[in-house]
C-alpha cells in the first residue's frame, strides 16, 4: 500500500488541477474570457475540487492521527 504523506501526492488532487488549468486555458484562449460572470463562476467551481479534497484529507488526518 502507498504511503501519501499530503494531499498535493493523490492522484484525485493532481487530476482536478488539470481540470483547473484546463478551464483557465479555455478562457485565456476563446471568448469565454470576455464573460466575467461565467469565467469567475467556473474559475471557481473548478478550484473548489482541489480545496474539496485537501479539505477532506486534512479532516481524516486530524481524525485518526
Amino acid at each position: 500500500m502507498a504511503t501519501v504523506n499530503t494531499f498535493e501526492e493523490l492522484d484525485i488532487w493532481q487530476l482536478g488541477r488539470e481540470i483547473c488549468q484546463d478551464v483557465w486555458d479555455k478562457f485565456e484562449n476563446t471568448s469565454l474570457g470576455k464573460d466575467f460572470e461565467l469565467r469567475n463562476q467556473m474559475n471557481g467551481s473548478s478550484g473548489s475540487i482541489m480545496d474539496n479534497i485537501a479539505d477532506s484529507c486534512n479532516v481524516y488526518v486530524y481524525i485518526f492521527y
